[in-house]
């Protein structure tokens, strides 16, 4: 009598129905580390797939399964944002990072990335961390984001915000008609790694600055770092900093802060910010339109850390990272004239500007098709 659970052909169908607009979905299974995994190759036109790798106690294989297909999906729309010459990718391992974790796990996990023959890039995301990755690095050469130690870039936190003080000179200039940063006012929701240094330069430049965080440290610094300009920062509360009298909201936090509470709130006449996904829905996008709202698109406004893991495979440059990292402001200059011009969303505008890219590389080149060896390949 067979053991194993027979999958009807429904079943089947409805699985290929949902990775249809995926090359490649990679089941992986190794009993003796415990490890279960997911890697989802979404596009490969633009070079072999690039995506993070996020550990989390998912509730069942197909909430793993929906996560790791959504994002490697955007990914791939990230990448050709950013111009790299990357496709879109993402690796889900499911199990608690705190209590599953072992280096056997991630070489076992190393091991399955090296099976797909320089296909697919990897490194930290949510739940992971670059230890994790020292010991993946083991059994495969794509693994990226890595320390400096070993030949990375170090820490990616510098060229994202870089690449979000960029985006909001682009947002200044569109609403102004000048890039100047100094002369606006920005409610920063989120003192991390990244808004941090987003809400410093800004204050470096003159500017005022609304701020947010749930680390009293963090809130400290900042405060400390404006004290010979008084009243440049006012700290509020975390449900306050939507309604503040600020020219641009620069969400650097959590997702989904652009939603139909928060729509009633905003006074601001932009977002522009490095948190991912802040569009809890596409609609809330339109609605945004609607108020007069000018929206950065999350994806290609926060790319910097993206262009730098990117750029690892060339060998680790910061001068050549940060001066790919500020074509973000005429990307973005672009994206927000052309939704003016077609009457649509600065995000559809932003799509359509990477499906365009994708279109056109695709009549030249294929990674997945091509006969040429890659000078990714980890054969070398």
């Amino acid at each position: 009598m067979s053991l194993v659970k027979k999958t009807s052909i429904t079943e089947g169908f409805l699985l290929f129905e949902q990775m249809s607009e995926h090359e490649q979905v990679v089941f992986c299974n190794d009993q003796e580390t415990g490890l279960k995994a997911i890697i989802a190759i979404h596009d490969t036109t633009l070079g072999p797939a690039l995506g993070g790798c996020r550990m989390q106690p998912y509730d069942s294989v197909e909430e793993a399964l929906e996560d790791v297909l959504r994002l490697s999906k955007g990914m791939t729309y990230k990448c050709a944002a950013a111009d790299v010459d990357f496709g879109g990718g993402k690796a889900v391992i499911i199990g608690d990072p705190q209590k599953d974790k072992s280096p056997e796990l991630f070489r076992a996990f190393g091991q399955f990335v090296a099976s797909l023959g320089g296909r697919f890039y990897t490194g930290t995301d949510m739940g992971t961390n670059m230890e994790d990755f020292i010991h993946a690095m083991k059994e495969t050469k794509c693994i990226v984001g890595v320390p400096e130690a070993y030949g990375g870039g170090g820490d990616s936190s510098v060229p994202t915000a870089m690449g979000v003080l960029y985006g909001i000179q682009a947002t200044n200039k569109m609403l102004f008609g000048k890039e100047d940063l100094g002369s606006a006012a920005y409610a920063v929701q989120g003192l991390g790694k990244v808004g941090y240094k987003v809400a410093e330069g800004l204050l470096e430049a003159g500017a005022r600055i609304f701020v947010t965080d749930i680390n009293e440290q963090s809130i400290k610094a900042i405060q400390e770092r404006a004290h010979t300009t008084p009243g440049a920062v006012t700290v509020v509360g975390s449900d306050e900093i939507y309604s503040q009298e600020a020219d641009v909201f620069v969400p650097c936090a959590f997702g989904g802060v652009v939603n139909d509470a928060t729509m009633k709130q905003f006074k601001v006449k932009a977002i522009a910010g490095s948190a991912n996904n802040q569009l809890l829905t596409e609609d809330h996008g339109r609605q945004l339109v609607e108020k007069g709202i000018l929206y950065a698109p999350d994806y290609m406004i926060n790319s910097g850390g993206l262009i730098q893991v990117a750029d690892e495979l060339y060998g680790a440059n910061k001068e050549r990272v940060l001066a790919k990292t500020k074509h973000i402001y005429n990307a973005l200059l672009e994206v927000y004239q052309q939704a003016e011009l077609d009457h649509i969303t600065t995000v559809e505008a932003a799509n359509k500007m990477c499906e365009q890219r994708m279109a056109a590389r695709s009549r030249r080149n294929s990674f997945f098709s091509s006969s040429v060896k890659p000078k990714w390949d980890i054969r070398d």
